[in-house]
């Protein structure tokens, strides 16, 4: 249940207070402006609007933190590893801000139980944790400014998760890894669909991939791009020894 409704009945005052109590102990400090962290757990379903009539949601919000985020993340590549290139530093950085691990860090906060909405928890997608997450981000950067953004990601995402050796040998994604594969090697592939059914009312998609006109693995999925990349991980783990050969 939101914390909005478990304290609809009390006052304007005692709602806040209780809020502002939870909003402190996730960022580690007070914040000044409590309006921009009510807007950062706004959802567009809620109908809500400022005084010139504007909708409220946190998807501004999200925008920004996305920036704030993307910008802590690669000045803290830049000093830290100094020898890697353009395309090093990109790749690093996207292992970090994959919608994965804003996932699981939105969910490591429970800052679902913030959300003001009109739908109910259960419908959301599994999207919400990490877009809220940055949402967040982003309230903080208006609130107080970029060090604090700074410190806030320092402490939430860097310290806790980020291990450079450990995210070198992460895969984000085993499409890019077959496609790059089979681009180097001059091997012609192709993804085909080869079911579209239901199940259990849960529409799903199957996928075929093939390699030099073989087909090399299959996966079903709720969409064509899992579908996809199950199939892609499915083919890395059969070709993974040709794959790793220098």
């Amino acid at each position: 249940m939101s914390i909005f409704k478990k304290i609809f009945t009390k006052s304007r005052s005692q709602e806040d207070g209780i809020f502002f109590e939870a909003i402190q102990k996730i960022l580690g400090f007070p914040p000044s402006e409590l309006n921009h962290y009510h807007k950062a757990f706004t959802h567009r379903s809620s109908g809500k609007t400022d005084s010139k009539g504007n909708p409220v949601s946190y998807e501004r919000l999200e925008f920004l933190g996305d920036a704030m985020l993307s910008s802590v993340i690669a000045a803290h590549l830049f000093n830290e590893v100094p020898h890697g290139d353009e395309g090093y530093l990109t790749k690093m950085r996207s292992k970090i801000v994959s919608r994965e691990h804003l996932n699981e860090l939105g969910k490591d906060l429970d800052l679902i139980r913030f959300v003001d909405s009109k739908v109910p928890v259960q419908h959301f997608g599994e999207n919400i944790h990490g877009n809220i997450f940055e949402s967040l981000i982003g309230a903080i950067y208006l609130d107080k400014g970029y060090s604090f953004c700074e410190k806030f990601i320092q402490k939430k995402v860097i310290t806790p998760y980020v291990d450079i050796s450990r995210l070198e040998g992460k895969v984000i994604s085993y499409k890019s890894l077959i496609i790059e594969w089979c681009q180097k090697e001059k091997r012609q592939f192709h993804y085909d669909i080869f079911e579209d059914n239901a199940l259990d009312g849960q529409r799903l998609f199957g996928v075929k991939l093939s390699i030099d006109e073989k087909v090399v693995a299959k996966a079903r999925a709720t969409s064509k791009k899992k579908a996809e990349e199950k199939a892609s991980q499915r083919a890395y783990f059969a070709f993974q020894e040709k794959m790793n050969k220098k």
